[in-house]
């Protein structure tokens, strides 16, 4: 059956391109999923049911797909509700993963090929940290390792922002008197007494909420794929 070429925008572009998969007409799909710290909100189950969809319309369209998603299962947020509550961190990620996936079955979300996890990837988290550093891109503070957002050319090329953009900036950004840009982040933070960490050679600590997905990705779907 001869199908249609399927368009979509590409955000790098900014214009609707036709699909071409990097390996014939098998697609690579990530996207973002949740930070397990409490139950799920309508904005979750919205980008559940769309990407859903679009993976069902690539396949009736002769596309294979395989449609990876993360699971932030260590982060600030995670780390402050489960003092709130007085439960170990990692015991309320398992609480609202559980819940998370309940939520997906509830919805029929069935496309997903493969959930991963943060904490399954520390080690991939740890040597993305080492090469970034090596190549002058991350530097180190008295709470962790920095990405220097002045040091990459390209950043902001896909959200269209500039490195002196990012200046106003807030979502997601670790607040230190001390970064080189207000728009730097936090590869890795050092540990904290009572909160969860993981042996490097930077330094005890665990990840930040930018590396997990580059890391994941690369681990699972190589240095470049189809669609993010």
């Amino acid at each position: 059956m001869k199908t249609t070429p399927i368009k979509i925008f590409n955000t790098l572009s900014g214009k609707k391109e036709v699909i071409k998969p990097l390996k014939g007409k098998r697609v690579t799909l990530f996207v973002c999923g949740p930070t397990v710290y409490d139950f799920s909100h309508i904005g979750h189950a919205r980008t559940g049911l769309i990407f859903d969809a679009f993976a069902r319309y690539l396949k009736s369209n002769g596309f294979t797909v395989f449609y990876l998603q993360n699971i932030t299962d260590i982060d600030d947020k995670i780390i402050i509700r489960s003092r709130e509550k007085g439960v170990p961190p990692k015991d309320l990620a398992d609480v609202f993963t559980k819940e998370w996936f309940k939520n997906m079955k509830d919805l029929k979300i069935s496309t997903v090929s493969k959930y991963s996890r943060a904490t399954d990837h520390i080690k991939e988290i740890i040597n993305q940290v080492k090469r970034l550093q090596n190549k002058g891109y991350a530097y180190s503070l008295d709470d962790g390792i920095y990405f220097d957002i002045s040091k990459f050319k390209g950043y902001g090329k896909l959200s269209g922002r500039t490195a002196l953009a990012t200046e106003d900036s807030v979502s997601r950004i670790d607040y230190n008197k001390n970064k080189r840009n207000r728009g730097d982040f936090a590869l890795w933070k050092f540990a904290e007494p009572g909160e969860p960490s993981w042996p490097s050679s930077f330094g005890a600590g665990r990840p930040g909420w930018h590396i997990e997905d580059t890391a994941i990705t690369e681990k699972i779907l190589g240095p470049q794929y189809d669609i993010h």
